[in-house]
């Protein structure tokens, strides 16, 4: 199955020197990609990467994504504009030569296969990781609780031992 965002590019194009790509999601992908994503709307997406190669297969891919999404405010649940400006940075391996490494500070692995790298599936997995799970929108607030406060339940026993 082919990604809503595919930007297919080869392995051994990346030489010595690097290769410099951007990526743009077009509206149909940007709908596309909201479906997938469970978004009211992805506005814009784009994604510049530099590629280095570190060693024989595997390569360093620095990402800057820029992005207006829309959000369902967990609060109101109004949607609201957010923008996503985020910068990354990846090893990208040969599928199943991935690092079993629980090392939180080492960096994120991503597999590739058949000597092809998707820099758009690698766009659109760093929008979905960069968005907040719970959106709030500015100004929004939790309503009042009632002026009484409830009684615990440790309150409610006590009250039972005295009697």
């Amino acid at each position: 199955m082919i990604p809503e965002l595919h930007r297919p590019l080869a392995v051994d194009r990346i030489g010595a020197a690097g290769v410099e790509v951007v990526v743009e999601a077009t509206a149909a992908e940007c709908a596309a990609l909201a479906q997938r994503i469970q978004l009211p709307s992805v506005l814009d997406l784009r994604c510049a990467f530099r590629l280095e190669r570190d060693h024989a297969d595997v390569l360093i891919a620095y990402g800057h994504l820029s992005a207006r999404v829309m959000q369902t405010c967990v609060v109101s649940l109004e949607d609201f504009a957010v923008t996503i400006d985020d910068r990354f940075s990846l090893c990208c391996v040969p599928a199943g030569q991935e690092s079993d490494d629980p090392d939180p500070e080492a960096p994120d692995e991503i597999g590739y296969a058949d000597g092809m790298l998707d820099l758009g599936e690698i766009a659109a997995e760093q929008l979905a990781l960069t968005l907040d799970p719970y959106p709030r929108k500015p100004g929004a607030a939790l309503p009042a609780l009632a002026d009484e406060p409830e009684q615990s339940a440790f309150a409610a026993l006590r009250s039972l031992r005295r009697h």
